[in-house]
């Protein structure tokens, strides 16, 4: 290794806990790097059967051939004459199996160090996810429970509280499930439109007559089940296996996003028109500086590639002021989601990822264990390297204007239509 890379590794491991984003991501790369070549470097010695080390056994003291143990001896023993009963396929073999055998321990060893490593991130971004989660976060009530065909439900709610709100103040945002460990290999990504109507048990008068995103608050209302609520309400509407949880903030996202992605994450922003007319940048609601007092900080983004960082593509995925609205709004937390995804796909991102793993589980309400979210990992960034199957509930104009029980519009869908749908997609 040079020697100037490695005195900055153990400068930068000296100084961990007081290393800025970037520099922390620096860390990660040389570590990372230095891990893998080492795992790669060729070992030069081998060793007999009695645990000797043979150095460049093939050669003898002067450079020439050295003879086969095993040969040596079938001449040995028939005067000169080869001994019938030695064979050179079984020394082949044996050699084979001792090259096989010095492979897999060398691969255990390697696979032990990444492991090793993922747990040492994913203890530092807990810990630095700890120091900035709300205040009062704690684990919810659910009743999860596994699809039919094996595969893992995750329900992701983005919520809108504030810090210095608490959560029975807070609505539904983002409303998505997400299947992992699927038979095919894919993951897959539904989303809920917020003014869907549904029929929300204890609440509805005449079926579906309530928004969607009414069932958080609700169910925040009553002792923190915000969570529950909504996997019943999924449940009871569309036939849906829901297993864990995980609810997201604004903070929670922004600090998520600048863990992950130190120096931005790379994005094509796209909107659609506003008011007819086509447009290059657009003004948008700046969230994370919203106070009681200033109540309409605003930021502006322009479109086409550029890397947003937690707080600006915080404000991108949740502005619904074009002409598309709320589907247009869907669209661009699903292409945000698919972006976070398919940024994870170098190998060395398992050991930032660990680290944002780890921060994610500091900052969000979930049941998701540690455990579990460790050994996903791994087969999470190799199916996501495949692509991300979105789909939206309902669809782009498949609905029929209506009113809630409140008198606010919402949108009236076929449920038998998307109950098919959602068993084969996430059944």
């Amino acid at each position: 290794m040079d020697q100037r890379v490695k005195l900055r590794i153990d400068y930068l491991h000296a100084n961990l806990k007081y290393l800025n984003d970037a520099e922390l991501a620096e860390y990660n790369r040389l570590t990372g790097q230095h891990f893998i070549r080492q795992s790669q470097a060729p070992q030069q010695d081998e060793r007999y059967d009695n645990g000797q080390f043979n150095q460049n056994a093939q050669y003898g003291h002067q450079g020439q051939d050295r003879p086969d143990m095993h040969q040596q001896q079938a001449y040995d023993s028939y005067g000169g004459q080869p001994n019938p009963s030695m064979h050179h396929p079984n020394h082949k073999k044996n050699k084979k199996k001792r090259k096989k055998v010095g492979f897999l321990k060398k691969l255990r060893r390697f696979i032990l160090l990444v492991l090793i490593l993922m747990i040492g991130f994913f203890i530092y971004g807990y810990q630095r996810g700890k120091s900035k989660a709300p205040e009062g976060l704690k684990t919810e009530k659910f009743s999860g429970k596994k699809p039919a065909s094996g595969a893992i439900n995750i329900l992701i709610l983005g919520t809108d509280q504030r810090d210095f709100q608490n959560t029975g103040d807070a609505r539904s945002d983002s409303i998505m499930v997400m299947q992992i460990n699927s038979k095919d290999h894919k993951i897959k990504l539904v989303s809920f439109m917020r003014d869907t109507l549904v029929y929300q048990p204890g609440v509805s008068q005449y079926g579906a007559d309530t928004k969607i995103n009414v069932a958080y608050n609700i169910g925040e209302q009553d002792h923190n089940q915000g969570a529950e609520y909504m996997r019943e309400v999924l449940n009871k509407n569309f036939g849906i296996d829901i297993t864990y949880y995980a609810l997201v903030n604004f903070n929670s996202f922004a600090t998520v996003i600048d863990s992950l992605y130190p120096m931005g994450l790379k994005i094509d922003a796209q909107f659609s028109t506003v008011d007819q007319q086509k447009v290059t940048s657009v003004k948008v609601p700046d969230d994370l500086n919203w106070t009681p007092a200033h109540q309409d900080p605003v930021q502006v983004i322009k479109t086409g590639p550029q890397k947003m960082d937690g707080r600006t593509l915080l404000n991108y995925a949740r502005f619904r002021k074009d002409d598309e609205g709320d589907f247009g709004r869907t669209k661009r937390q699903q292409q945000v989601m698919k972006a976070i995804m398919s940024g994870v796909k170098n190998p060395l991102t398992l050991f930032t990822g660990s680290s944002a793993l780890g921060t994610i589980k500091g900052v969000t309400s979930t049941d998701l264990t540690n455990s579990f979210m460790l050994t996903k990992a791994p087969r999470l960034l190799f199916d996501a390297s495949k692509g991300i199957e979105s789909h939206t509930v309902p669809e782009n104009g498949d609905w029929v204007d209506a009113m809630d029980q409140y008198g606010g519009a919402g949108l009236l869908i076929d449920f038998d239509k998307y109950q098919a749908k959602l068993k084969d997609l996430l059944g």
